[in-house]
């Protein structure tokens, strides 16, 4: 067991967070098997204060993930350093919470941690069409970029083809952002775990513009965009959260999780146990795909100014 397994299973690193009163997202296996969760955060270009580690103790999210997991019964391991994904540890994981940022198999990072390799890479994906689970937070969809992403093409809509793998998998793409700013987000489906008392709600948050979306999406927030600021919104309501197969593998992501009162809410919390817990396998739900009738204008990008 490495240092930062150590901080994480001791509660060592552990912060005065104010994680009483929990929402009800987590739902735990039926079979009553505790599952084991590996949150990645390496940062290649830009590192979110959310995810970074200060004297040797866990980030704020990596900090109330592992507190979640003690609360609800199931195990986390956080990581930035890539050669995880070649590790013997690796097999033993059964889903992964990615806020990563960039290309993980840049040497350099703003976090200074070993990258992931091209067949590390390659073992998340496959990984994840054989079974496990994955969640994305945040910047999760600001990785591993489709071609010609920083080339003048930011607000162009891939072929399915020139997608990065690891952008198929998820299902959608980070264009870029404005100004944070109070954003209402509409609840599309209350029957998906941790979603049954959510209602529409606003939120105070560095909103995400997307593109490249799946075409199986099962839209679970639609993003208002009517009275936002920045150019970056002029476009149609879009997906924010949603939930997707990638073969035998759960998909969930959430554009939320860059502040930190964020990461701390009730309602963000729910959302991701919920996320986690289907994603797990843990209970199920009905992913029909829905983009298509819920944001019919998702892929009307805003025009470049």
């Amino acid at each position: 067991m490495n240092r930062r397994q150590m901080l994480v299973r001791s509660g060592a690193a552990a912060l005065t967070l104010g994680l009483y009163n929990f929402p009800l997202g987590w739902t735990a296996a039926a079979d009553g098997a505790k599952k084991r969760i590996l949150k990645y955060t390496r940062s290649q270009g830009f590192q979110h204060d959310c995810v970074k580690r200060m004297g040797g103790k866990l980030s704020l999210a990596e900090t109330i993930v592992t507190e979640l997991g003690a609360k609800h019964g199931f195990d986390v391991v956080c990581e930035k350093d890539g050669r995880v994904f070649l590790s013997d540890d690796f097999p033993k994981f059964d889903g992964f919470l990615f806020e990563s940022q960039g290309d993980l198999t840049a040497e350099k990072s703003r976090d200074g941690t070993p990258p992931m390799t091209a067949e590390g890479k390659k073992r998340l994906l496959d990984g994840v069409a054989g079974g496990k689970g994955f969640v994305g937070c945040h910047c999760a969809s600001d990785t591993f970029h489709s071609k010609d992403h920083y080339k003048g093409k930011a607000f162009y809509t891939h072929p399915l083809a020139e997608r990065d793998p690891y952008i198929r998998m998820l299902g959608g793409e980070f264009i870029r952002h404005g100004d944070q700013q109070k954003a209402t987000m509409h609840v599309v489906d209350h029957k998906f775990p941790g979603f049954k008392d959510l209602n529409d709600f606003q939120m105070h948050e560095e909103w995400y513009s997307l593109k490249n979306f799946a075409d199986d999406l099962h839209v679970l927030l639609v993003q208002e965009t009517k009275g936002m600021k920045n150019f970056d919104y002029e476009r149609p309501p879009f997906p924010a959260t949603w939930a997707r197969m990638d073969k035998k593998g759960r998909v969930f992501y959430t554009s939320m999780g860059h502040r930190d009162d964020v990461w701390k809410s009730p309602t963000f919390q729910a959302v991701l146990l919920g996320g986690l817990a289907w994603s797990l396998g843990n209970v199920n739900a009905d992913v029909t795909p829905n983009i298509k009738e819920v944001t019919p204008g998702a892929n009307q990008l805003p025009m470049k100014k």
